[in-house]
């Protein structure tokens, strides 16, 4: 049998070779597709990222880009599930900082129990920081800041930390600190409003002196039956 001709080999030759490359190509691709993170593994990718810039470069630096770029995707990604920085940082609240306990204290006092609540607060607001704080409430004027924050700090009635309050002014009332006539939702909310108050006009985390001036100064005087 005769050998092919040279031209012959070549073509076969070069037929094998791009057979290969489209081989591995398809590997290769095969291989992306199936390391590509979806759904909730990506979204989580994207928190951490975020989470890690908050904490080493601040609010103000923190960019959507360099989150992507962190996480290991494009900005597209991150804009689809989050609109803007506020929203994306928000986020990253509500899922990294620790929600405070909402067991509701029972000490016999109604100062103390309300002071021990209302304390859990200053560890969440701390993690958050002055900086952080200040740049939700510059990037949307004021609006929604208390929405951003952990569901305790939501001035509604029905929310966890307005439903212990209402629960120890219900106890104090047996015990005859309280007037019950005075024990109305919006009575009940105010100390989750001042403390909203209080960040939107300080821009500052809340301070346990702060708390007990909002607990002594203006909430008690409102219920105790007989204020001193």
């Amino acid at each position: 049998m005769q050998d092919a001709p040279e031209s012959d080999k070549k073509k076969v030759s070069l037929i094998w070779k791009e057979g290969k490359k489209s081989v591995d190509g398809k590997k290769s691709e095969d291989r992306s597709t199936s390391t590509r993170r979806r759904g909730e593994v990506l979204e989580n990718a994207i928190l951490q990222a975020a989470w890690d810039e908050l904490r080493e470069i601040g609010y103000s630096r923190l960019s959507m880009e360099g989150v992507a770029s962190r996480a290991g995707t494009n900005k597209n990604a991150v804009y689809r599930r989050w609109p803007n920085k506020y929203a994306l940082v928000a986020a990253v609240i509500l899922k990294h900082l620790p929600k405070p306990s909402m067991e509701v204290p029972d000490t016999g006092s109604l100062r103390e129990d309300l002071l021990t609540l209302l304390r859990r607060l200053t560890t969440p607001m701390q993690m958050i920081g002055a900086e952080t704080i200040h740049g939700l409430m510059s990037d949307q004027h004021g609006k929604d800041i208390i929405s951003s924050m952990p569901e305790a700090l939501r001035s509604r009635t029905e929310d966890k930390l307005a439903v212990a309050i209402k629960e120890i002014l219900n106890r104090a009332v047996q015990r005859g600190e309280v007037d019950p006539r005075r024990v109305k939702d919006r009575v009940v909310t105010l100390p989750i409003d001042l403390i909203g108050f209080e960040l939107l006009s300080t821009h500052e985390p809340i301070s346990v002196q702060a708390i007990e001036e909002i607990i002594d100064d203006i909430f008690l005087p409102i219920v105790l039956a007989n204020p001193q």
